[in-house]
């Protein structure tokens, strides 16, 4: 079946076929065509093919552009590229945020403790009962290989749906320690920074409305600005004094969300002037972005030359051989980041006095200020009656300000009380695929291979 873009190209282009056609049909009824009338040969062809002269000059001048030397030589004509391959094309069914993700990632986890197999019909099924999301089967593997999950043999040969390994790993290292944390009774505060933005037009999604739906506060069309906002706080402490980032992301970077708008300077400023109004040393909880995860010590590349990476290696005094290949010296780097890797905000809290412990990749539930951001956006919302920024900016400081000791004390217990859960589980959950998973290894995970999965389809169908 064509898709509907391609058909859109072709209905159009018949279309201005059409045009031309009934332009010369006229012509012909004429019994002089006198060349006064191409003089002006831009409105002409606009006229000819029903299109608007902006759009024939714009198209004009992309022919013009295209035609090369080479190609005016070779008598070639000019060449046009499909504005449709141009446009960015949202993923609403496959973009989940990190609430919405977190459901179907704790979803599939619910049938690991039940000892169920699940599948992406299943799950799929599971997940419709808890959201409105709206996706096909095929949404929702794609949004499981998203969320990094792959299928690995099992016992009897069939696909038994699994985590990444890397992500298990530091899931359960992040887990087991910050529950020995708080099994020993650690005095240290535990401090939680994130960063979130709220757009210009931020407001409630839904409110009354009469039939006609005339009245009511009109809310602008589109996102508008965006406001960046970084904190941090504990249960101990509230928000942590004089620790309050807010500042408008740059125009280009509307489209995206909060990672394109800050960088790495100034998450550092920011973060060491944190850490200087922290009133104890404290433990510091932090998710694994970009600018939070600079290195002390930066790494030759997949792609660096060979010279390159023969001199870290020497740095770093490990013996080669000259015959070796620039894949083999990678592989030797590969081997070496685990025992070289530092983090140079890790380094500069452990030199103030403070501990930094990594969130796992997308495991948003057990950082309680996303519980606080929104709460914020909440406020923000509720009375966001101008959509200007200005005003929109003074509502998130004063909705940050209003952000109680009380209320973190009220989101860490929720958070703590997932994270115990899941330590637990994970336990409990590390015996009970032992007797399922044969191997995981890397080469046994094969995503394309869909077979087994539409087999189990079928048959819960």
């Amino acid at each position: 079946m064509a898709s509907k873009s391609g058909s859109d190209t072709r209905s159009q282009t018949k279309k201005v076929i059409f045009n031309v056609y009934k332009f010369i049909k006229n012509l012909s009824k004429q019994d002089v065509i006198l060349p006064s009338m191409f003089a002006q040969s831009l409105k002409v062809t606009a006229e000819a093919c029903g299109l608007s002269e902006r759009t024939v000059r714009r198209i004009c001048k992309e022919g013009r552009d295209s035609v090369t030397f080479e190609d005016a030589v070779q008598v070639q004509g000019p060449t046009f590229k499909s504005p449709r391959k141009t446009y960015r094309r949202s993923k609403p069914l496959t973009e989940l945020d990190d609430f919405d993700a977190d459901i179907v990632r704790r979803t599939v986890h619910e049938f690991y403790d039940r000892g169920e197999y699940p599948t992406a019909f299943t799950i799929l099924t599971e997940v419709r009962k808890k959201c409105a999301w709206e996706g096909s089967v095929w949404s929702m593997r794609s949004l499981l290989k998203n969320l990094k999950f792959s299928f690995k043999k099992c016992n009897d040969g069939r696909k038994f749906l699994m985590e990444r390994n890397d992500i298990v790993a530091l899931r359960c290292t992040f887990l087991r320690k910050i529950c020995t944390l708080r099994e020993q009774k650690d005095t240290h505060p535990i401090v939680y920074l994130d960063e979130t933005w709220i757009n210009q037009n931020h407001s409630r999604s839904r409110i009354w409305q009469n039939d006609e739906e005339t009245a009511g506060l009109k809310v602008p069309t589109g996102k508008g600005g965006r406001l960046i906002i970084c904190h941090a706080g504990s249960a101990k402490y509230g928000f942590v004094n004089d620790s309050k980032l807010i500042f408008r992301a740059n125009v280009s970077n509307f489209e995206s969300d909060y990672h394109t708008s800050m960088n790495a300077d100034v998450f550092r400023n920011w973060f060491i002037s944190m850490l200087n109004h922290l009133e104890e040393p404290s433990v510091i909880v932090m998710d694994n972005a970009s600018y939070h995860s600079m290195l002390m010590d930066n790494f030759p590349k997949s792609n660096s030359r060979k010279a390159v990476v023969e001199e870290w290696l020497k740095n770093k005094n490990v013996n080669f051989s000259p015959q070796e290949r620039l894949s083999e010296l990678c592989e030797r780097v590969k081997k070496l980041v685990p025992t070289y890797k530092r983090y140079e905000l890790d380094e500069i809290a452990l030199q103030m006095g403070h501990e930094v412990i990594r969130l796992p990749p997308y495991h948003c539930q057990y950082n309680p200020i996303e519980l606080i951001w929104a709460q914020v956006k909440a406020e923000v919302a509720k009375k966001n009656n101008s959509f200007k920024m200005a005003d929109v900016e003074k509502l998130a400081h004063a909705a940050i300000d209003a952000v109680t000791q009380n209320d973190w004390e009220k989101c860490v217990a929720h958070a703590e009380k997932i994270q115990n859960e899941d330590n637990e589980k994970e336990i409990l959950r590390d015996i009970s695929l032992e007797s399922i998973i044969m191997t995981l290894q890397d080469d046994d995970s094969d995503w394309g291979d869909e077979e087994d999965d539409d087999d189990i389809i079928d048959e819960e169908s």
